[in-house]
C-alpha cells in the first residue's frame, strides 16, 4: 500500500526483481488473498486494536500529533466508495444514489500538525450514517485520550455534520469528556430557538476566503452569526435531552427575479445552525465548526490510494483492507512529517513520489546488501532525514509478559 497497491495483486510487486532481496518470505497474491477472506468480523475488531496501539506507539516515536494537549479536533464523517459486481457482499445504493460500502473515518487534527486516522469501520453501503456511530464515537475518544497526556486540559472537540445530530452520539462524546460542535437539522424545535435571536444579536463576519454556496451558484464572503441558548432534543425524554448553544450563521437570500431597481420589501436570509458545548465564542466557534471540512481531503486522498478498491468479495476481508488503508496512510504521514515540514502536511502520493518509490541499485558483499540511490535526488535531504530518525529506533523489542 505504501507503494501504492489499491488492490491484491499488487501484492506481487514485493516480489518483482531485486525487491526479493529486500522483501524476504511475502506472501503471494493468493496467499494474501485467501489470508485476508479467512478473517472473521472478531478478527477485524483485533485489528481495529492493534491499529489503535500501534497508532499510540507511533505517535510517541514521530510528531504526527504536535500540540495534541493544547488542541485536539475530531471529526468523523462516512463516505461511499463505488463497487461494481454482484457477489460483492454488502454492497448497496446508499445515501450518495451510487452501489458501494459505507467506510465510516475518525481523524484527529491539532493546531500544528495535519490529520492523521484515528479509527475506522466498514458498513453496508446502504446504512444509515448515524448507525453504530456512537460506540464507534466512545472507541475513537478513547483512543485519543490514549494520545494526549495524562495532563492535558486543552480543548478536546468532536465536529460532525448533521447525519450524526442524534443524542446518542453526543452523550457518547460527553461522556469520555469532550466537548461537540455538530451541525443541527433544521427541525421546529431549532427553527423556534432561531426565530427567537433578537435582532441586535447578529455580529458580521468575513470570510478569508469567499466559500462557495452551492444553493444559489454563487461566492459568499460575508453572513452574521449569533448564538442562543439550547437543549438539543427538547421534545424527548430528559435523559435523552443535552443543554449547549445554537450557534446559527446567516446569509443574505439573493432573489435573481428582482427586477432591476426595485428592491425587496424585507430582507431575506438563509440559516445554518449548529449546536455546541464548548467555551469557544460565537465567531470562533463558527470558524471552528466550518474546518470539519478537511476530512473530506482525506477521503479523496484515500481513495486515490490504497482505498481505490475494494478488491475482495467479502464483506470482513474489505474491512480488514479498510484498516490497513488506515495504518499505511498514518505510516505515510509519519514518514513525511519525519522527513520535512512540508512533507508532514502533503497528500499521500506527493510522499510516495518523493520518499518512498525511489530507485536504487542493489549491491551485495557477503551477506550485507548495499542500496546505492540516485545522485543529486530532488529530496535527498528529506530522505536523508527520514532514514536517520528512523535508524535510530532499531528493533522491537521483546513482548511485555
Amino acid at each position: 500500500m505504501l507503494t501504492g497497491a489499491d488492490s491484491i495483486d499488487d501484492m506481487s510487486v514485493l516480489r518483482h526483481g531485486a525487491l526479493r532481496k529486500l522483501f524476504t518470505g511475502t506472501y503471494a497474491p493468493s496467499t494474501l488473498g485467501s489470508f485476508l477472506r479467512a478473517f472473521a468480523f472478531s478478527h477485524v475488531r483485533q485489528l481495529d486494536a492493534a491499529a489503535s496501539r500501534w497508532l499510540v506507539n507511533l505517535t510517541a516515536a514521530t510528531p504526527i500529533v504536535a500540540g495534541i494537549d493544547d488542541l485536539a479536533l475530531v471529526d468523523i464523517d462516512d463516505t461511499i466508495k463505488e463497487v461494481h459486481g454482484h457477489k460483492k457482499q454488502g454492497a448497496g445504493f446508499g445515501y450518495s444514489g451510487i452501489r458501494g460500502l459505507n467506510a465510516l473515518f475518525a481523524i484527529i487534527s491539532t493546531g500544528l500538525a495535519a490529520p492523521i486516522i484515528v479509527a475506522c469501520r466498514l458498513r453496508k453501503g446502504p446504512t444509515n450514517s448515524a448507525r453504530g456511530a456512537a460506540k464507534f464515537v466512545s472507541d475513537t475518544l478513547a483512543t485519543v485520550k490514549r494520545l494526549r497526556g495524562p495532563t492535558a486540559t486543552g480543548l478536546l472537540l468532536l465536529r460532525a455534520d448533521s447525519a450524526y445530530y442524534v443524542s446518542a452520539v453526543i452523550q457518547a462524546a460527553i461522556r469520555t469528556g469532550a466537548m461537540v460542535s455538530i451541525t443541527a437539522r433544521l427541525n421546529p424545535l431549532v427553527k423556534a430557538a432561531i426565530a427567537a435571536i433578537p435582532d441586535t444579536a447578529w455580529t458580521p463576519i468575513k470570510y478569508t476566503n469567499a466559500i462557495f454556496d452551492d444553493t444559489t451558484g454563487q461566492w459568499i464572503s460575508d453572513a452574521e452569526v449569533a448564538e442562543i441558548a439550547f437543549i438539543a432534543f427538547g421534545s424527548k425524554k430528559k435523559s435523552e435531552q443535552v443543554p449547549g448553544r445554537l450557534v446559527v450563521r446567516r446569509i443574505p437570500e439573493l432573489n435573481k427575479t428582482v427586477d432591476a431597481g426595485q428592491g425587496t420589501l424585507f430582507d431575506l436570509f438563509r440559516f445554518h445552525a449548529f449546536f455546541t458545548t464548548s467555551t469557544l465564542n460565537t465567531v470562533d466557534a463558527d470558524n471552528t465548526h466550518r474546518q470539519h471540512a478537511v476530512i473530506e481531503n482525506l477521503n479523496a486522498d484515500m481513495k486515490a490510494s490504497a482505498l481505490a478498491h475494494f478488491p475482495s468479495g467479502v464483506f470482513t476481508a474489505n474491512a480488514a483492507w479498510l484498516v490497513l488503508a488506515c495504518i499505511a496512510f498514518n505510516l505515510t504521514r509519519a514518514a513525511g512529517t519525519l522527513a520535512s515540514p512540508t512533507l508532514g502536511k502533503a497528500v499521500t502520493a506527493t510522499v510516495r513520489r518523493k520518499l518512498i518509490n525511489v530507485a536504487a541499485r542493489v549491491s551485495t558483499s557477503a551477506r550485507p546488501i548495499t542500496l546505492h540511490l540516485p545522485e543529486h535526488w530532488p529530496w535527498e535531504d528529506g530522505w536523508t532525514t527520514l532514514f536517520t530518525s528512523t535508524s535510530t529506533c532499531g528493533p522491537p523489542g521483546p513482548a511485555a509478559t
